[in-house]
């Protein structure tokens, strides 16, 4: 008999490098994502500015919860990768052409605007996917003694698109807040601005989402409604920190509307797991069928709890030297 149930440690590591990478990257996906529309090539410049320094270093934790998913829990891959290799394929394009962007943008002249739609475009495109794959795992997978049997574009259904749409919505909104925090002047008010429409397109959703999903999962339905009633307390301080994010705008608050979507994010990230456990392959595989050996996960972990603190403090430390504003001027990072 195991000491202690590493499976359980395992899935809390990847829950959590799945939110770091949601809420790191998807800011900055987010400015991608609001390029086309900001006021004027400046304001592009220090949108994209001010996530230079610290956009690759955000991926670290995709990277880790990849990896750490694919060690402590093959069967996922086995499974899920078949079942949306076109969309992992659309995520992982978008993300090349964004950070491609990055470097030829601030080098280009004549063709500068081709850069501008490679980094708007690609930050778009990865959003979406992400959202597609959110999706997909809320509606199950379709599976045959542990392999997937459906068909290669089965990922792509009206909920799909809708979870998609809504997770672009929602990194557009992180992008806003992220920029409201870190630019001033024209741009700082063109995000005060365009906040308050894209909390309500991330709320729409998130409504039509709750309304939707107990047609397509039952048991999500049944375990909200008729067993722990406490979990209602996420979609609750979720709600609260939209309207943060609302009266924090209106008041021109700086800092506090980042933190009030990251804090959204959060709470309704931890309603969508606690209405899925402990699936992890929905709707018929658990955590546990699709752990690998304990030993296995053993040596894993020892090995992470060596990476893991450096991966923390350099995350801190980039953050904490290119903390303040950015402004006109200050060149690419």
């Amino acid at each position: 008999m195991e000491p202690f149930d590493l499976t359980l440690i395992w899935a809390g590591i990847i829950a959590f490098g799945v939110i770091m990478y949601v809420l790191m990257d998807g800011f900055d996906l987010g400015v991608g994502i609001l390029f086309p529309l900001a006021p004027d090539e400046e304001s592009r410049d220090l949108m994209m500015n001010s996530v230079a320094p610290v956009w690759d270093g955000n991926e670290t934790w995709l990277v880790l919860g990849g990896a750490g998913l694919l060690a402590a829990f093959p069967m996922v891959y086995t499974i899920m990768l078949p079942a949306l290799y076109i969309g992992v394929f659309l995520m992982l394009a978008g993300l090349i052409f964004r950070g491609i962007a990055f470097e030829f943008r601030f080098k280009a002249n004549r063709s500068r605007y081709l850069w501008n739609i490679a980094f708007a475009g690609g930050s778009t495109v990865a959003a979406f996917a992400q959202g597609v794959v959110v999706g997909k795992y809320i509606e199950g997978i379709q599976v045959a003694d542990g392999v997937f049997v459906g068909g290669p574009l089965d990922f792509l259904t009206p909920f799909t698109v809708l979870t998609g749409l809504g997770l672009v919505a929602g990194y557009a909104l992180l992008g806003s807040t992220w920029t409201i925090m870190k630019t001033e002047g024209t741009t700082q008010a063109w995000a005060y601005r365009i906040t308050p429409w894209l909390l309500g397109a991330v709320l729409a959703v998130f409504l039509l989402i709750s309304i939707w999903t107990p047609s397509i999962d039952p048991a999500a339905y049944e375990r909200w409604f008729s067993t722990i009633h406490v979990i209602w307390v996420l979609p609750a301080l979720a709600l609260f920190c939209a309207w943060k994010i609302w009266r924090s705008v209106r008041q021109g608050r700086e800092g506090v509307p980042f933190v009030a979507t990251m804090g959204m994010f959060v709470f309704t990230y931890l309603g969508l797991l606690v209405s899925k456990w402990p699936y992890v392959v929905p709707p018929d595989i658990t955590l546990y069928d699709a752990a690998s050996a304990w030993e296995s996960q053993l040596f894993l972990l020892l090995g992470l709890l060596f990476v893991l603190p450096f991966v923390l403090i350099y995350t801190a430390w980039t953050y904490w030297v290119f903390r303040g504003k950015v402004r006109a001027g200050d060149g690419y990072h």
